[in-house]
């Protein structure tokens, strides 16, 4: 069944060998020069124009930043590595090629003028809360990584995989976010990397096994140690990224269901005025902002308060924000509890 399996995703007719993946994702095998070369001027372009998009919040110029960033190819050197019983040489330069658009990116917000929105940048926002769903993604991404790099006939797909893999973009968010000083904001960024880089390896690892390239290097296996000792490391990395992934989950799920109970309470609030409507809420440092529609004056916002005080745990603020400009601040759920 299994043996059945492996033909059926890499065909003997379409495998590449042992020695054509390490030529292509060890940065010192072959012509290492010519491969550091290309991998740290791509690394600085891709970071260039990642952290560009990232200030000017463009989609279009964070998705071609992606396309070229080679930070992919030593992060599947590590998983081959693994297979092959050798040490995380690749790891180095994941490391360095990290640090180099991390620095590039706080830079950068450093000689921006005028500072940065950082709440207001979908680019930064959206990058900046990893989910559980983001490292389940990132996982099947990288067994799709994994069968094309395997598979002669399938190396078109990679830029596919570039872009649904974020790698640069979230170490330019990293950057830019110590530039101006959110330091929690870069480490929602940073886990959002790592969890990437995980399941990367974790599905490169997995995959290059299974189909049969661990046999192949079975005369390297003197190391086998040092490979048990990075497998069992990366085992320990992966459980650290899910406990902060798994955390945050649940908090999305439970602003999601605040913000959906501080929406039906608004509309019962404003219900007594005709034409009023709540168009949104949002939230943010800790306050429930919600946008209101209305021709006419409020309803007193104690009748709010009271409702958001049986539905939202103490602590939160309220401001409704109106079509006319007025910010009308409700107060704070609990306050009189």
């Amino acid at each position: 069944m299994i043996n059945r399996l492996r033909v059926a995703v890499l065909p003997e007719n379409q495998r590449r060998t042992l020695d054509e993946l390490t030529d292509d994702l060890d940065l010192r095998h072959g012509d290492a020069r010519a491969k550091q070369s290309a991998f740290w001027t791509m690394l600085v372009l891709s970071a260039t124009i990642a952290t560009a998009g990232v200030l000017a919040d463009s989609t279009a110029t964070v998705i071609g930043a992606m396309i070229i960033a080679p930070l992919s190819t030593p992060i599947m050197g590590i998983a081959l590595g693994i297979v092959k019983r050798e040490r995380m040489r690749a790891g180095r330069f994941v490391v360095a090629g990290g640090v180099v658009v991390v620095l590039l990116g706080a830079l950068a917000a450093l000689v921006v003028p005028g500072g940065i929105d950082l709440l207001a940048n979908s680019q930064i926002t959206g990058r900046t809360s990893p989910t559980v769903l983001d490292l389940v993604a990132a996982i099947a991404t990288g067994f799709a990584g994994a069968v094309a790099l395997s598979r002669r006939d399938v190396a078109a797909v990679l830029p596919g995989v570039a872009i649904a893999i974020s790698l640069v973009p979230p170490l330019a968010v990293v950057g830019v976010c110590l530039g101006e000083g959110a330091v929690g904001l870069a480490l929602g960024a940073l886990l959002l990397f790592v969890s990437n880089l995980v399941a990367l390896v974790l599905a490169g690892t997995v995959l290059f096994a299974a189909l049969g390239y661990s046999a192949e290097a079975d005369r390297a296996r003197r190391r086998v140690g040092a490979a048990r000792r990075t497998s069992l490391t990366i085992g320990v990395v992966l459980v650290a990224v899910l406990v902060p992934l798994a955390a945050n989950t649940a908090g999305v799920i439970l602003l999601h269901s605040w913000s959906a109970q501080v929406h039906t309470a608004a509309e019962d609030w404003v219900a007594g005025v005709p034409g009023s409507e709540v168009t949104s809420v949002g939230f943010g440092s800790g306050t429930f902002r919600i946008d209101v529609r209305t021709p006419a004056d409020l309803p007193p916002t104690q009748s709010l308060l009271v409702a958001l005080d049986d539905a939202l745990p103490a602590g939160f603020g309220v401001v409704v924000d109106t079509t006319y400009g007025e910010e009308v601040e409700v107060g704070t759920t609990g306050a009189g509890r």
